[in-house]
């Protein structure tokens, strides 16, 4: 195979950087036959490894590496690990002592060599991308990208900027040990950047609207001679408005969903400034700005249009109207304007910032900002619980299993979709403050504005919690790590590779949580004999969010006290947290308007 070892010694094992990914990976416990799928491919003719022998592998692996690492390391290390194997009679590790074991045992990763597969140094997904290209060497590799050069990996499926740029990376900082060079102007194109035959030009004529990676203005657009360009030597190496954009947008490559948000809104007022304005970026001043934030309240039907690709024709910067005229949606593109004209100036790429002469715009507070109206009532909540625990006690009940243990953490503990996918086994602990010597368990969580916090976890979710980690091959109670809501197995499809390739990613994406949801509610909506159809449209429109809604309005009806309420949601306002209350109100009159409906007596007879 491609993968197999070559011959071991003990002063040179000669082990790959996917070998001890690999081993990472069953440190922290993850099943043998993941391990398997993603770092031991199938040799040449189709024959893929056993988990058995994998296991078996990654054993002496280990063995071996600490070996090195006791002959090789500091002392406190070697103390360390005579330790771990005196009481466990073999050592023991963990994340943070395997890679102090790799870092002593340095020895152990063979030299890459220009006639060596692909196979042999890059995962299987890649190394799979790769030779069905007819790329199967390191040779190959390096003469694909020197021929195709900056965007060579378009011409490879599936691969994209980020893969690639790994690849480029790792090829150059091997090239003494391959014997081979990648070309100086291979680089990788600005994943906000088209290539030159996408590119649209935009001048004082043009009414186009495309893109910012599409996007070329002409000079007098470009900002190269705005009147609001410093003077002063700048920060960063931007020779017009898109070169500065962009380096903004840069600063935050390691957060996707800040830098969607404020890729749409630069984008927006770039397009707007350039088309609407006739004015490069870097000449607006604080009337312009006036003008944008008056724009939004109702966009021009060319900025407007149905979701399409970025590549399409009928791309618009406003995918519907509605969007574009809310009131919050107006303040956060003020202050997200604001915030990069702030950074733009502290760069010294602009003089000043129009933005600050730009009140907000006013919002109205309201009182049902919350869509409460989503929660689940009490008696539907236990009987959802009921029938999915129904469901989990079946044989093939595991994926019903982890759909508990979402709704659980939502509906007993408040918590929100990317705190239920982040949440962690480390980030959990037992308590005493239940009272009579019963343990509470705490878990501690990230939520909104990066605000950490600690919500209680009911015994109901600890006992899900724990047959689902069981599903998965662990035991809850003494694990150290991991997320506490994970998948069970890897899609066989390309996506499904695609995204848990590296091993690590067990844990459900956000869209995940709600696609699993929604498979729940139809079953529940089929499956459940005694819903009625005001119950079976509520079911249908439920969302993850309902359950944290659900939370709410139950602590409410039970009298819980409203900061603990607001602690456990993390509100930031108690304000926020009070809506629960009024509509824990609003529902007994709506219940009890019912009831005296249904027992309302005959009318009385002239007063007889």
């Amino acid at each position: 195979m491609a993968n197999t070892p070559q011959t071991v010694s003990k002063s040179r094992a000669s082990y790959t950087r996917n070998h001890l990914a690999a081993l990472r990976a069953f440190v922290q416990r993850v099943p043998t036959p993941m391990i398997t799928r993603l770092y031991f491919p199938e040799d040449e003719d189709g024959n893929a490894p056993t988990p058995a022998w994998v296991e078996s592998y990654l054993r002496r692996m280990q063995a071996e590496l600490v070996e090195l690492a006791l002959a090789h390391g500091s002392s406190v290390l070697a103390d360390h690990l005579k330790s771990s194997a005196k009481a466990h009679d073999s050592v023991r590790l963990t994340a943070v002592t395997l890679k102090m074991v790799e870092q002593a045992a340095m020895l152990a990763v063979a030299k890459p060599e220009a006639t060596h597969s692909v196979g042999l140094w890059f995962r299987p997904i890649v190394a799979r991308r790769l030779k069905d290209e007819g790329i199967l060497t390191l040779t190959e590799l390096v003469d694909f990208c020197n021929r195709r050069g900056g965007s060579w990996w378009r011409a490879i499926p599936r691969i994209g900027p980020g893969r690639a740029q790994h690849i480029v990376s790792w090829l150059r900082q091997h090239e003494r040990d391959i014997g081979l060079s990648v070309a100086s102007d291979v680089g990788l194109d600005d994943p906000l950047c088209a290539s030159d035959s996408e590119l649209v030009t935009i001048d004082t004529a043009s009414v186009t609207l495309v893109p910012l990676e599409r996007l070329q203005l002409a000079h007098a657009l470009s900002g190269t001679d705005g009147v609001n360009r410093h003077d002063s030597f700048p920060y960063i190496h931007a020779n017009h408005d898109l070169d500065a954009v962009r380096a903004y947008l840069h600063h935050y490559r390691d957060q996707p969903k800040t830098l969607r948000a404020y890729t749409k809104e630069l984008e927006r007022f770039l397009l707007w400034s350039v088309t609407v304005r006739k004015k490069p970026l870097s000449s607006l001043l604080a009337d312009d700005c006036e003008a944008y934030k008056d724009f939004l309240r109702a966009p021009s039907p060319d900025f407007v249009g149905p979701r399409a690709s970025r590549a399409s024709g009928r791309w618009r910067p406003f995918a519907t109207a509605k969007l574009s005229v809310s009131a919050e949606s107006q303040r956060y593109t003020v202050r997200a304007l604001r915030a990069a004209f702030t950074w733009l100036v502290n760069v010294r790429y602009l003089a000043g910032n129009p933005w600050t002469a730009v009140s907000d715009p006013i919002i109205l507070q309201r009182e049902d900002l919350l869509k409460v109206d989503r929660a689940l009532p009490p008696s539907l909540w236990e009987r959802i619980r009921a029938y999915i625990d129904t469901q989990c006690g079946r044989e093939d009940g595991s994926y019903w299993r982890s759909i508990r243990v979402a709704l659980l953490l939502g509906g007993d503990a408040g918590l929100r979709r990317e705190e239920l996918v982040n949440a962690r086994r480390e980030a959990m602990s037992p308590t005493r403050h239940g009272g009579d010597d019963e343990s509470v368990w705490q878990l501690s969580v990230v939520g909104k504005r990066n605000k950490q916090r600690t919500v209680p976890v009911s015994p109901a979710t600890i006992a899900a919690l724990t047959v689902h980690w069981r599903d998965r091959g662990l035991d809850f109670e003494t694990a150290k790590d991991g997320p506490l809501l994970s998948t069970l197995f890897v899609p066989r499809t390309a996506l499904g590779q695609k995204k848990y390739a590296d091993g690590t990613a067990l844990a459900y994406h956000v869209d995940g949580i709600n696609k699993m949801v929604e498979w729940a509610m139809k079953r529940l909506i089929a499956g459940m004999p005694d819903l009625s159809v005001e119950e079976m449209k509520l079911l249908a429109g439920t969302s993850p969010h309902a359950f944290r809604h659900t939370f709410g309005m139950l602590a409410a009806a039970e009298d819980v006290p409203l900061d603990v309420v607001q602690k456990i949601l993390g509100h930031a306002s108690l304000q926020t947290t009070s809506i629960y209350v009024q509509a824990e109100k609003q529902r007994m009159l709506r219940e009890a308007a019912s009831f005296y409906r249904r027992s309302k007596p005959d009318e009385p007879n002239g007063g007889n």
